[in-house]
């Protein structure tokens, strides 16, 4: 079936280049992009058309990194530092997971709030609880977010949410037996190095090699915390080693944070395809610092973005784009590295992450549509008629949820 999308199209095929076609049509054919054109060809002219008049019709947004079981603890704990922050609330509030109808009613917000924020993909942690993690897994495939998921992992160090060793093996393969879901998938999710003992990282090496699963976790965010991993690990010259000698370390893995990844981990991460998300708030917020985003994308790294919820406090991916671009120019008045131009931070918060999951580039034929409609009618008034990529830079610092008109995930209109 043939269908439609009329409206000024925005997308960024590729990292700072950014296309605009105003009064532009999106074909789509059973769900998926058949190609965009500046006036419709002939051959559609027969078929219905969703005219969105003067909306931007752009790509959705991909979050590569959240935390769904902190969602009830937005804004909480913002002046402590990582290790402090995670002991003080964060364990203690995933625990509160093991309530499968407490985990019912905050995860069927969480999926609402992430798809009518125009997020229609994500790699997200749940807690250590299997029957809560597979409600999560439920609950975002029926508001139509689509991606992976992960059941944590942590044998040590993780407070009221601490597993055993054995428990988190089996935990793990019963959480496995039972994701039997279209749009949501699982991932490997050791929740960093200090929380896993060597006997758990080795199981999960083994599974991801066995079942062929991508992995996600957390590197280099603070130095709290890539000193411990020293101490734990008096092999490993550097974080990342620590999971690389378990095979955690591959072209399918999202390493979080990255902000203290100096030129040979950067290395290690483009050599083995391992992706860098960069998480910009929460690496402010708690003070680790702000991730080298300009040197890992030049060092070949692929990096997307990440909300990073409840160490970062913004859900909404186009305020995620917003901080990247701020943190980066923390970063240029400290080391003259240039800043994210909203193009550039636009791509790694939208198509970036979409190639994660096999996605296009862009509006890019052949693939399924993620995408957004925003109506920018009531940003204020300017006092000339902007350019397409002047309400485009608009709409990424200003929309909320009442400027997002429609979204659209694997080719569905969910909103």
């Amino acid at each position: 079936m043939i269908t439609i999308l009329h409206g000024n199209l925005i997308h960024a095929p590729s990292f700072g280049t950014l296309e605009t076609i105003p009064n532009g049509y999106l074909v789509l054919e059973d769900g998926i992009v058949q190609g965009i054109y500046p006036t419709l060809p002939e051959q559609f002219a027969a078929c219905p058309v969703t005219d969105y008049g003067g909306g931007l019709i752009m790509p959705s947004f991909a979050d590569l990194h959240l935390h769904a079981p902190q969602y009830p603890m937005l804004g909480m704990g913002m002046d402590l530092p990582l290790l402090d922050w995670l002991d003080t609330y964060t364990f203690r509030t995933e625990a509160r997971f093991e309530d499968t109808d407490y985990a019912r009613r905050v995860y069927r917000q969480l999926a609402e709030d992430l798809i009518t924020s125009g997020t229609t993909r994500v790699a997200m942690f749940s807690s250590r609880h299997t029957d809560a993690t597979l409600i999560l897994m439920e609950e975002l495939e029926k508001a139509g977010v689509t991606g992976y998921v992960g059941k944590v992992n942590m044998d040590r160090s993780a407070g009221l949410s601490q597993e055993k060793t054995e428990e988190s093996i089996s935990e793990t393969l019963r959480w496995l037996e039972n994701c039997h879901f279209d749009l949501v998938k699982p991932i490997l999710t050791p929740r960093f190095t200090p929380s896993c003992t060597n006997e758990l990282m080795a199981a999960l090496g083994k599974l991801a090699a066995e079942r062929d699963l991508p992995v996600q976790s957390h590197l280099s965010e603070n130095a709290g915390e890539i000193a411990l991993v020293g101490q734990l690990h008096p092999d490993c010259p550097q974080y990342w080693e620590s999971y690389e000698k378990y095979g955690l370390w591959k072209d399918r893995t999202l390493m979080a944070h990255c902000v203290h990844s100096d030129s040979r981990e950067q290395a290690a991460m483009a050599k083995a395809g391992v992706w860098a998300v960069h998480c910009a708030a929460s690496n402010v917020n708690l003070c680790s610092g702000t991730a080298p985003v300009r040197e890992l994308v030049e060092h070949g790294v692929h990096v997307a973005l990440g909300s990073d919820i409840a160490g970062g406090d913004q859900l909404a991916m186009n305020k995620v784009i917003v901080m990247s671009i701020r943190a980066s120019k923390i970063k240029q008045i400290e080391t003259g590295a240039p800043f994210l131009t909203v193009p550039e931070a636009y791509y790694l918060g939208s198509t970036a992450g979409h190639t994660y999951f096999g996605g296009g580039a862009g509006f890019q034929s052949g693939h399924k549509l993620h995408a957004i409609v925003i109506d920018d009618s009531s940003l204020p008034e300017p006092t000339r008629e902007l350019t397409l990529d002047e309400r485009f830079e608009r709409a990424i610092y200003l929309m909320d949820k009442r400027h997002i008109q429609a979204v659209y995930s694997e080719g569905v209109r969910r909103v």
